[in-house]
């Protein structure tokens, strides 16, 4: 299932694997480690996805910001 998942990479991350991945399901959005694809995903409702946005720097900072 998760081969299945649309992940997306931040723009600040350029060609290095530093940061998280995210995947957005249309149920939940899921975040990874880039450099652990295998590794645990935290999944998060959209509402609390954009909080995160939000408290960060803004809703268009990042994929699904319109979830």
């Amino acid at each position: 299932m998760i081969e299945s998942w649309a992940w997306r990479k931040s723009r600040a991350s350029k060609a290095v694997d530093d940061c998280v991945e995210v995947a957005c399901t249309g149920v939940e959005v899921r975040v990874r480690d880039s450099k652990r694809r295998g590794g645990d995903i935290v999944a998060l409702t959209p509402a609390a996805w954009a909080s995160f946005l939000r408290a960060l720097d803004g809703p268009s900072s990042a994929p699904c910001a319109d979830s």
